[in-house]
């Protein structure tokens, strides 16, 4: 990624960042707890902000260009290098896009929401405008200040709305995010003190002069298992299951959606830009990390009984690929690590909120209590039904492309051997051969298991639940057939992103 900046004459990344927060300050204003006012704020201004983004991103960001676009930077505390800086490169666009999409959708999710109102649409602006900030930060220390603050918003989400087990759901989220928090922290402290040119918290400075040795290995391994964590990457998997089957489906849409390309984005942008060296010495580790998280995921998705538990693991599974491209070290291997988590971030989100729409019918995430439901709701089995397809990785479906992208990427990497590459594609092969079986399972035995005669009368669908399911599955199919219009964002900056770290294994 070259370190040429284009600067913008209007704030535009800012005003994305900062609209859902000063609309969230206006709801403590509000009088009661009427549900209308709040809603209407939160889903006018999730809406604005994400036509703005749209706006912004077609009309000033120029997607041939590898370097940051739409520069701004302020000194914001001087005392302790802080600035407010932003800007975006083909890496961020797609994933503040998609961040901006799942969570408008989710507002919208939680029409039917009564209880605490104006907290619940607060935070959900809060989550809007941090995650955007994640994306768009191009310093370390405002980069870990909206890592944090995204998450104190999901924790009170799933705390306060979620399922019987909600406390210990979201304290199990919290200790293990925090403890990771700790490692990105002191990873990013020693980089910004050990430059050639001395302290600086900027991206691109801390890049340009990273340490050697040791010091590299340890601030490596530190992002590796912080951002590990939100990825989720195996052993550090074991928060999602418990955070997803307590949450309810708008949270589980934020998690499945963006919480968790947070961690790809990182692992990209942290560990392979600014420590080359390292990535590519444990690329065969990443490698075999990979495969485990796409088995393990699989296989535990199978032994799944609750609904919500079974689509988590998926999750964990699919994210593997993430691991997969990023090791491969190449222009092929990263366009698949970001068309994984553009797609899965539209798939996951999707499956997550059909099955919030047949749980508030239903009143159950339990597999064996349920069946027969295809003659109930016809309408929302064909909605599970296509997101299930996505997400097995049929041919026409983003999943598709996505996977097949990674498994070319590892096929070019040559620096493993070809036995190497042979065997991690077979294994990663069986991840593929499993998925269809615990989704098409679960999908039979849900819709078409013996008919519970208490279910029999439950609703379909509404209007405003199908135009939530297919703003998710019409980019679902429109990347599939066709992929440019996701790769033409990203393709000129992780090409350029391949070369310098391609350049490491030459040397």
């Amino acid at each position: 990624m070259g370190p040429a900046l284009s600067g913008s004459a209007f704030p535009w990344l800012s005003t994305i960042v900062l609209l859902p927060l000063l609309a969230a300050l206006i709801l403590p204003l509000l009088p009661g707890d009427r549900v209308a006012a709040p809603r209407a704020i939160a889903v006018t201004t999730l809406t604005a902000d994400l036509v703005l983004m749209a706006l912004v991103f077609s009309r000033h960001f120029v997607s041939g260009n590898s370097n940051l676009q739409l520069v701004e930077r302020i000194s914001w505390i001087p005392s302790v290098g802080l600035e407010w800086s932003l800007a975006a490169d083909g890496v961020a666009a797609p994933l503040v896009l998609l961040s901006g999409l799942v969570t408008m959708l989710a507002a919208l999710a939680s029409w039917p929401l009564v209880r605490k109102p104006r907290l619940y649409y607060g935070l959900l602006l809060v989550q809007a405008s941090a995650q955007a900030m994640v994306f768009l930060a191009q310093d370390f220390l405002l980069f870990f200040l909206a890592w944090e603050l995204e998450l104190v918003p999901v924790y009170l989400l799933i705390s306060i709305w979620g399922g019987p087990r909600r406390q210990y759901a979201a304290t199990k989220f919290i200790l293990y995010t925090a403890l990771a928090s700790l490692l990105i922290l002191l990873s990013g402290l020693v980089l910004a003190f050990t430059g050639d040119d001395g302290f600086s918290l900027n991206l691109l400075t801390m890049a340009s002069h990273p340490p050697q040795g040791s010091v590299a290995m340890l601030c490596y391994l530190g992002f590796l298992v912080g951002f590990g964590v939100k990825l989720p990457m195996f052993p550090l998997h074991t928060w999602l299951p418990d955070a997803h089957g307590e949450a309810s489906a708008p949270v589980s849409m934020l998690l499945a959606g963006v919480l968790l390309k947070m961690g790809g984005y990182a692992l990209l942008r942290f560990n392979v830009q600014m420590l080359p060296d390292v990535h590519a010495r444990l690329a065969p580790a990443l490698m075999i990390l990979g495969i485990v998280n796409i088995i393990y995921g699989a296989l535990n998705a199978l032994a799944q009984d609750n609904v919500k538990r079974r689509i988590a693991c998926s999750s964990i599974s699919h994210m593997g690929f993430v691991l997969l491209g990023l090791a491969a070290i190449n222009s092929l291997g990263f366009s698949g690590v970001m068309l994984q988590m553009v797609s899965h971030g539209l798939i996951a989100a999707a499956m997550f909120f059909v099955t919030g729409v047949f749980h508030a019918r239903t009143r159950t995430l339990s597999i064996p209590n349920m069946g027969g439901l295809a003659k109930a709701i016809p309408v929302t089995f064909a909605l599970f039904l296509t997101t299930s397809l996505a997400s097995l990785a049929l041919p026409g479906m983003s999943g598709f492309v996505s996977e097949i992208t990674v498994f070319l990427g590892v096929t070019s990497a040559d620096q493993f051997t070809t036995a190497f590459r042979v065997v991690a594609v077979l294994l990663a092969a069986v991840g593929l051969v499993l998925t269809p079986v615990y989704l098409l399972s679960m999908c039979r035995r849900v819709f078409f298991g013996p008919r519970i005669p208490a279910l029999a009368q439950v609703g379909d669908a509404n209007p405003r639940e199908l135009a939530i399911a297919f703003s998710l599955l019409a980019p679902t199919l429109a990347i599939g057939f066709w992929p440019h219009l996701a790769i033409g964002f990203y393709e000129p900056t992780t090409t350029a992103l391949a070369k310098s770290a391609a350049a490491v294994l030459v040397g």
